[in-house]
């Protein structure tokens, strides 16, 4: 593939490109190389769906010729894999408004920026459905139930289960069908961008310039505005979102007469729709690819999803349950900077080896099964590792004592050595067949053991009880 972008380059200029540098890819699917000759530098990419690529070219000479920035696509190759567009530079406005993010202060020059951007999109919203055939959009030509679905299953299927989440699945089902008639209420003929956040705007040349929109569909003006000012990782100001509506608003009444808050109210419900969506991308990413940046943008996104949900006024219940039972799990809980936590867990080895997102990947795994189990028995079938019945057995008619003396003894001396050099995680888990009786035992036990001979702070989880409760620091 790199020889065709090559031969494209050559095609275009004329001259052999003396680089092709590989550039990082922010969750996509596709690979893009900077490919320079002297002074001349284009950007060749390599997309692995032809009609993907189709609906790329389609919308981006739709939006090019009515006046949008976006990027030009110089020349394709023969099976529509490959092609060649001019090189809008590496920052984007993401990377421009760093400073800002990490203050947490938008200035004016700052929030300018953000609103010029939101001015703009009216007119891709509405020019770019202009005479447009959304026939060659790709997956799907409009924002539809079924896309909709789509996405909330990605939420529920990529975060939710996911992060172990248990849940019924009938009351979500309703809930999911009822967010999913607001949205599709609103039927006017727009051009929706779909991934419309700070990361698809380049800063060039001092001004925005639009990509990433081979997604883009027939939909609501909502899901864009929504897309933009609640992208959770770019921890926006309250101020800023405001000041960013309003632009967006004042530039839309070129285009139609709406009400600010009525449309604030159907907004409410898209900016929760994308941060769901957002949340399955998250927990696919973080999650199952172990991706940390995109972990730690699930903390955020919770907070606002929780925020949200309080200003729809229990419309949705069960969200709000799951939002407030996320918003508790040691993984989206920030620790203070100076103390080390220790998590102690209980699992099933049925379910899996619980995965460690601190980023360091320390810790230890300890297997229960060896220990006489009993689960086997009758009367403590439906009883836990800290019922007082499995808590005799165990300690009269087992081994546990002796396994557990050996564990501490290695726990013990890393607990130590971390809190003396100052780290601020340890995992430690403890998995038996079911997960309920040796593995509860031993993980209880071991987290009051630290907790009185560090004094450190302990965070005990047990995954099939879904039960979590925190020893704090003394």
């Amino acid at each position: 593939m790199i020889n065709t972008l090559k031969k494209l380059f050559y095609d275009v200029t004329s001259l052999v490109p003396e680089e092709a540098i590989k550039l990082t890819g922010d969750g996509s699917n596709r690979c893009y190389y900077r490919m320079r000759s002297g002074e001349v530098s284009l950007i060749g990419t390599v997309g692995l769906s032809v009609e993907e690529n189709r609906a790329f070219f389609a919308i981006s000479a739709q939006l090019a010729v009515r006046g949008i920035d976006v990027p030009v696509v110089m020349a394709v190759s023969d099976d529509e894999l490959c092609y060649v567009q001019n090189d809008l530079g590496d920052v984007n406005l993401f990377e421009h408004l760093k400073p800002a993010r990490e203050s947490g202060c938008f200035d004016d020059a700052q929030c300018g920026d953000l609103c010029k951007v939101m001015s703009l999109l009216p007119d891709i919203q509405y020019l770019g459905a202009e005479d447009f055939d959304f026939s060659v959009c790709y997956p799907v030509a409009a924002f539809d139930k079924r896309s909709v679905f789509w996405d909330l299953n990605y939420f529920k299927y990529c975060f939710l289960k996911a992060v172990g989440l248990e849940f019924n699945e009938a009351p979500l089902e309703e809930e999911f069908e009822r967010l999913s008639a607001v949205l599709l209420k609103d039927d006017e003929n727009t051009f929706m961008f779909r991934d419309f956040q700070s990361r698809n705007v380049m800063w060039h040349n001092d001004r925005p310039c639009f990509i990433d929109f081979q997604g883009g569909r027939r939909g609501p003006i909502y899901y864009d505005v929504a897309s933009f000012v609640g992208q959770a990782r770019a921890k926006y100001s309250a101020d800023a979102v405001q000041r960013m509506i309003d632009a967006y608003l004042e530039s839309l009444k070129r285009y139609r007469s709406v009400e600010r808050e009525e449309f604030m109210r159907t907004l409410a419900f898209f900016r929760l729709f994308r941060l769901l969506q957002n949340l399955g991308a998250y927990g696919f990413r973080g999650l199952l690819e172990r991706k940390k940046a995109f972990v730690e943008s699930i903390p955020a996104a919770i907070a606002q999803v929780k925020e949200l949900l309080a200003q729809l006024d229990g419309e949705y219940p069960l969200l709000t349950e799951l939002f407030d039972r996320a918003a508790d799990m040691p993984l989206f809980v920030k620790q203070a900077d100076d103390e080390l936590t220790v998590d102690v867990m209980s699992f099933s080895y049925k379910r899996g080896i619980p995965d460690d997102y601190s980023g360091n990947g320390g810790g230890f795994v300890f297997d229960c099964r060896a220990i006489h189990n009993p689960g086997r028995y009758e009367p403590y079938k439906k009883l836990c590792g800290y019922d007082e019945p499995v808590i005799r057995f165990l300690e009269e008619q087992s081994e546990i004592g002796a396994f557990l003396e050996n564990v501490y003894s290695i726990v013990d001396m890393m607990v130590a050595n971390y809190k003396e050099r100052g780290f601020k995680h340890i995992q430690i888990c403890f998995g038996c067949t079911g997960g309920q009786h040796r593995s509860v035992y031993s993980a209880e036990h071991t987290a009051r053991h630290i907790a009185d001979k560090f004094g450190v702070k302990v965070v005990v989880t047990h995954k099939m009880q879904n039960k979590r409760y925190v020893i704090e620091a003394k």
